[in-house]
């Protein structure tokens, strides 16, 4: 807000900060501990961004989906991604 860029902008520029831990990680050999952290920190302002601007009005820069229907489609994501890992059991390494 206090930039003026708009949701969607905003979402952009987290996606791009979220890409320089990783960058830093593959290419300078930063510390991996510290590449996720800085990596997870910024998970919460992009996702913030991008639902904000899903569900607020156009007429303040949004795409008008409304809070509840926003709501309602992340909820319903992350039970499906977690039953599909709960199913599929990808997320169990192999000894």
């Amino acid at each position: 807000m206090t930039a003026h860029l708009g949701y969607f902008a905003s979402g952009v520029l987290f996606i791009v900060l979220i890409a320089l831990p990783a960058l830093a990680y593959w290419l300078l050999g930063l510390n991996e501990i510290v590449a996720f952290w800085l990596a997870y920190i910024l998970t919460r302002p992009l996702g913030a961004s991008f639902a904000d601007w899903a569900g607020k009005e156009p007429s303040a820069g949004g795409a008008g989906l409304g809070t509840g229907w926003v709501s309602l489609a992340l909820t319903i994501l992350i039970i499906a991604f977690v039953a599909y890992v709960t199913i599929t059991r990808k997320d169990v390494k192999n000894n």
